[in-house]
């Protein structure tokens, strides 16, 4: 991880993240999903929406995931460029494992475009292991790998 770590609050999205969501979703997205989107995702069952804030209150980035039983999917994380390598998304992520964790979820998925290899090794270090390549995932055609974490089981 390049570049200095810097402080940040992690909190549930709220309705009142979403234009500043919006905004960076568009900026860090070749097929950036609506605001609609997010909206109704703040508003779904068995959906986990967090901001990561600075001291300030701006948002640095932000995740979204859905869960169901012992499976957890990651939707959508984003950094804005400025703070990457920061330990943003690491928080985030961190946060999701604890979130996770604590409802018995055992395994955690997401894609990421195959051209995006800092990304896919940002994953790998959080002990995701690529699982296949789904062809032509994104609109633009490009293919994602598809990347799976095992939790180690609940402590009872």
């Amino acid at each position: 991880m390049s570049g200095a770590v810097i402080e940040v609050e992690i909190r549930p999205a709220r309705r009142g993240d979403i234009d500043a969501i919006a905004n960076l979703e568009t900026r860090a997205f070749p097929s950036p999903w609506r605001r609609a989107f997010f909206e109704s995702e703040l508003a779904a069952e068995r959906r986990y929406a967090t901001v990561a804030l600075d001291r300030d209150g701006n948002l640095l980035g932000y995740l979204f995931a859905m869960y169901f039983e012992d499976e957890m999917h990651v939707n959508k994380i984003a950094v804005g460029e400025e703070h990457r390598r920061k330990g943003v998304a690491r928080a985030l992520m961190t946060r999701l494992f604890d979130f996770a964790g604590g409802r018995g979820v055992q395994t955690i998925s997401l894609e990421v475009r195959k051209s995006n290899t800092e990304a896919q090794r940002f994953y790998e270090s959080l002990q995701f292991e690529s699982l296949y390549i789904r062809p032509r995932y994104y609109p633009d055609g490009e293919s994602a790998v598809v990347m799976v974490r095992t939790l180690p089981p609940a402590r009872l």
